[in-house]
């Protein structure tokens, strides 16, 4: 069995697992500090802090941990726009954003009696600039645009994003789930008002993740979850130390080991679609000449559909887009943005290599995905 679906999700490094593992001897609440156990939890927690923030280079008291960037997602919104009130009623996200930044944004605007204004994208699937300057005003509290693409791995130039929400006043909502970890994080991601990502995206463990937000932003937060006052009141309820724990040293992981595992993944990657390139035609990577994250390749093969070659190869675990999206039949809402119709959106896979990922998985995936094409097409055309 090949795996190829690290946008999905990763393995646990086993450095993590370790760490997990002994993590849950300590098992006093983080917030009772006035004992030993309870103390000890607190460290754990408070060091992962510091790795997640380091990420970003920011202090540790701009990291907020929650259980994943879907819920950290629906804190940065939801928060941010209900703090910010009806003044500013309306948000602007890109088309191709996650669906959980998506549903978040809309209903934050229903709650705040504003609009969600969709920023169209090109083919590549970058953000329409002269379009999303045209959606931003002084009424808009929150402009989201995400890093990098989940389904596509096209990588966002925030840079002129991040310019025209300052000049209005908005705040610059980043999901970087997917870019952590895959490649070096630019400026405008670090300085963004409020950033996501999840624990499980980094070879972590699931149920942790954060929201990156510096106090001044904090201070207009209004909480989804309340509870005993943790995570300085934005967050209640009781830490999960050893997902905690180990998101951060997964954090901490992905820090050191970016650069040297970008290096071998393009390798492997470009080894994958030199394959498929010479032995299949009408292969067509979406997002053409942007730059993309080096482990991600979303692939048309013209002819065939995806479901069926799937099928065809269940010895290679890819997907046509988003696991949340897996059970949804309908076409990828970021491929139809991008200019695909239907039809042809039907016949794309993304494939997403991963730190465990070996030359001879690569070689074994590209025999089978091959002959699965190939068969898909001669019984369509048949």
């Amino acid at each position: 069995m090949v795996y190829l679906d690290y946008n999905a999700s990763t393995p646990v490094d086993q450095r993590v697992r370790s760490a997990v593992d002994e993590a849950f001897e300590v098992f006093g609440n983080p917030s009772s500090t006035h004992h030993a156990l309870g103390q000890a939890a607190h460290r754990l927690v408070e060091g992962a802090r510091t790795h997640v923030a380091a990420l970003f280079g920011r202090p540790e008291q701009d990291v907020i941990f929650t259980s994943g960037a879907t819920e950290a997602a629906a804190l940065g919104i939801l928060g941010a726009m209900i703090g910010r009130g009806e003044a500013r009623p309306h948000i602007v996200a890109s088309a191709t954003e996650h669906k959980a930044v998506l549903s978040a944004a809309s209903l934050a605007a229903r709650l705040t009696g504003g609009q969600t204004r969709r920023a169209p994208v090109d083919r590549r699937g970058l953000v329409d600039m002269e379009a999303l300057q045209d959606l931003i005003d002084d009424s808009v509290g929150v402009v989201a645009v995400m890093a990098a693409n989940n389904e596509t791995g096209v990588v966002s130039p925030l840079e002129e994003v991040a310019d025209v929400a300052r000049r209005h006043g908005a705040l610059l909502f980043v999901d970087a789930t997917q870019l952590v970890g895959k490649a070096p994080i630019p400026d405008a991601v670090r300085a963004a008002d409020l950033i996501v990502f999840s624990s499980h995206k980094i070879y972590g463990p699931k149920g942790a993740g954060a929201l990156v937000a510096s106090r001044h932003v904090q201070k207009e937060l209004v909480p989804i979850v309340s509870g005993g006052g943790q995570e300085r009141g934005l967050r209640g309820g009781t830490h999960n130390t050893p997902a905690i724990l180990g998101f951060g040293l997964a954090a901490e992981l992905a820090f050191k080991e970016q650069a040297a595992d970008a290096a071998r993944i393009e390798v492997l990657a470009n080894r994958l679609l030199g394959r498929l390139r010479r032995d299949l035609p009408d292969v067509v990577v979406n997002g053409g000449d942007a730059v993309r994250l080096t482990n991600t390749m979303n692939v048309r093969f013209v002819g065939a559909d995806a479901e069926a070659v799937m099928a065809s190869m269940p010895g290679v675990q890819v997907s046509t887009g988003s696991a949340c999206q897996s059970a949804v039949p309908t076409p990828s809402h970021v491929l139809t943005a991008m200019g695909l119709d239907s039809a042809e959106a039907s016949e794309c896979i993304r494939i997403s290599l991963g730190r465990p990922t070996t030359s001879e998985e690569i070689d074994k995936a590209a025999d089978a995905i091959i002959a699965a094409v190939k068969r898909v097409r001669e019984l369509t055309n048949s």
